[in-house]
């Protein structure tokens, strides 16, 4: 049997509550549709179907169509796949804001942790090459005051560890951290009307469904795949480099070490 052709209304299968409340293109569900002026219109949720049968004037176009909200995209990959030189790229043709996300939490955490944390970052480097408290009078490199400093303990917020712990051992992050974060790029300027897209997220089955409940949904999501020896082509070299330069570091500590005794012992 033919079916004659639905007529669908201003967003296409798109929720118009979620773009009128939220400035969001919600798919909007067959099940949740409703009809107004020889129209269809499909809804996220019943609720959101109540909502503009009580007013559906509010929701509709009238002298000129709807505006649609900017290009929302998430890119995803394993790490050394690429993304960040991707995003740059794209953000700086489509004139969106980049966003890298472990970028991001590195910065909400560092005026107190007065360094980025992680594996790569090598967190228990630097405590090893501090110069010992029964030598310090004999460095001319440590001021007292900067002796102080570093024995001072940094007190984080519930917040601010569960960000570390993120960072430190990929730990989950909650979804109480994630509301004082990632609503904010879909719903606050300047990202509201530019867009954005989002390197680095959502990284697992819990954050993407975050996202989805939330009903802050990408325009688009890319996940770039890369072959793991073009991985470890990138990725070797700079960390080879990094070892060397800690080798020589350490060769440099230890000899300054040395120096330090032989004067305690002068």
């Amino acid at each position: 049997i033919k079916q004659k052709k639905r007529l669908m209304g201003d967003t296409n299968h798109f929720c118009p509550v979620s773009l009128k409340e939220n400035f969001v293109l919600y798919p909007g569900l067959q099940e949740h549709a409703a009809k107004y002026k020889e129209k269809i219109y499909y809804f996220s949720t019943s609720q959101y179907k109540d909502k503009f049968l009580k007013n559906p004037e509010e929701y509709v176009a009238h002298n000129e169509p709807l505006q649609a909200p900017p290009l929302r995209v998430c890119l995803l990959g394993i790490h050394g796949a690429g993304k960040t030189t991707c995003a740059r790229e794209l953000a700086d043709k489509l004139g969106i804001f980049h966003i890298q996300f472990e970028e991001y939490l590195q910065e909400l955490i560092l005026p107190k942790t007065k360094r980025k944390v992680g594996p790569s970052f090598d967190e228990d480097y630097e405590d090893d090459n501090k110069i010992p408290e029964e030598l310090e009078d004999f460095s001319q490199t440590m001021t007292k005051t900067e002796t102080e400093k570093s024995k001072q303990e940094v007190e984080l917020t519930e917040e601010e560890e569960a960000i570390k712990a993120n960072l430190m051992d990929n730990t989950e992050l909650p979804p109480k951290v994630l509301d004082k974060i990632v609503p904010d790029w879909w719903k606050k300027e300047p990202f509201r009307s530019t867009g954005f897209i989002l390197d680095g997220f959502p990284r697992s089955s819990d954050e993407a469904r975050y996202l989805s409940e939330e009903g802050l949904c990408p325009d688009v999501v890319v996940y770039i795949q890369v072959e793991e020896d073009d991985i470890l082509n990138r990725l070797f070299p700079p960390l080879l480099k990094k070892w060397k330069d800690r080798r020589h570091k350490k060769k440099e500590y230890k000899k300054k070490l040395k120096e330090l005794k032989a004067k305690k012992r002068v």
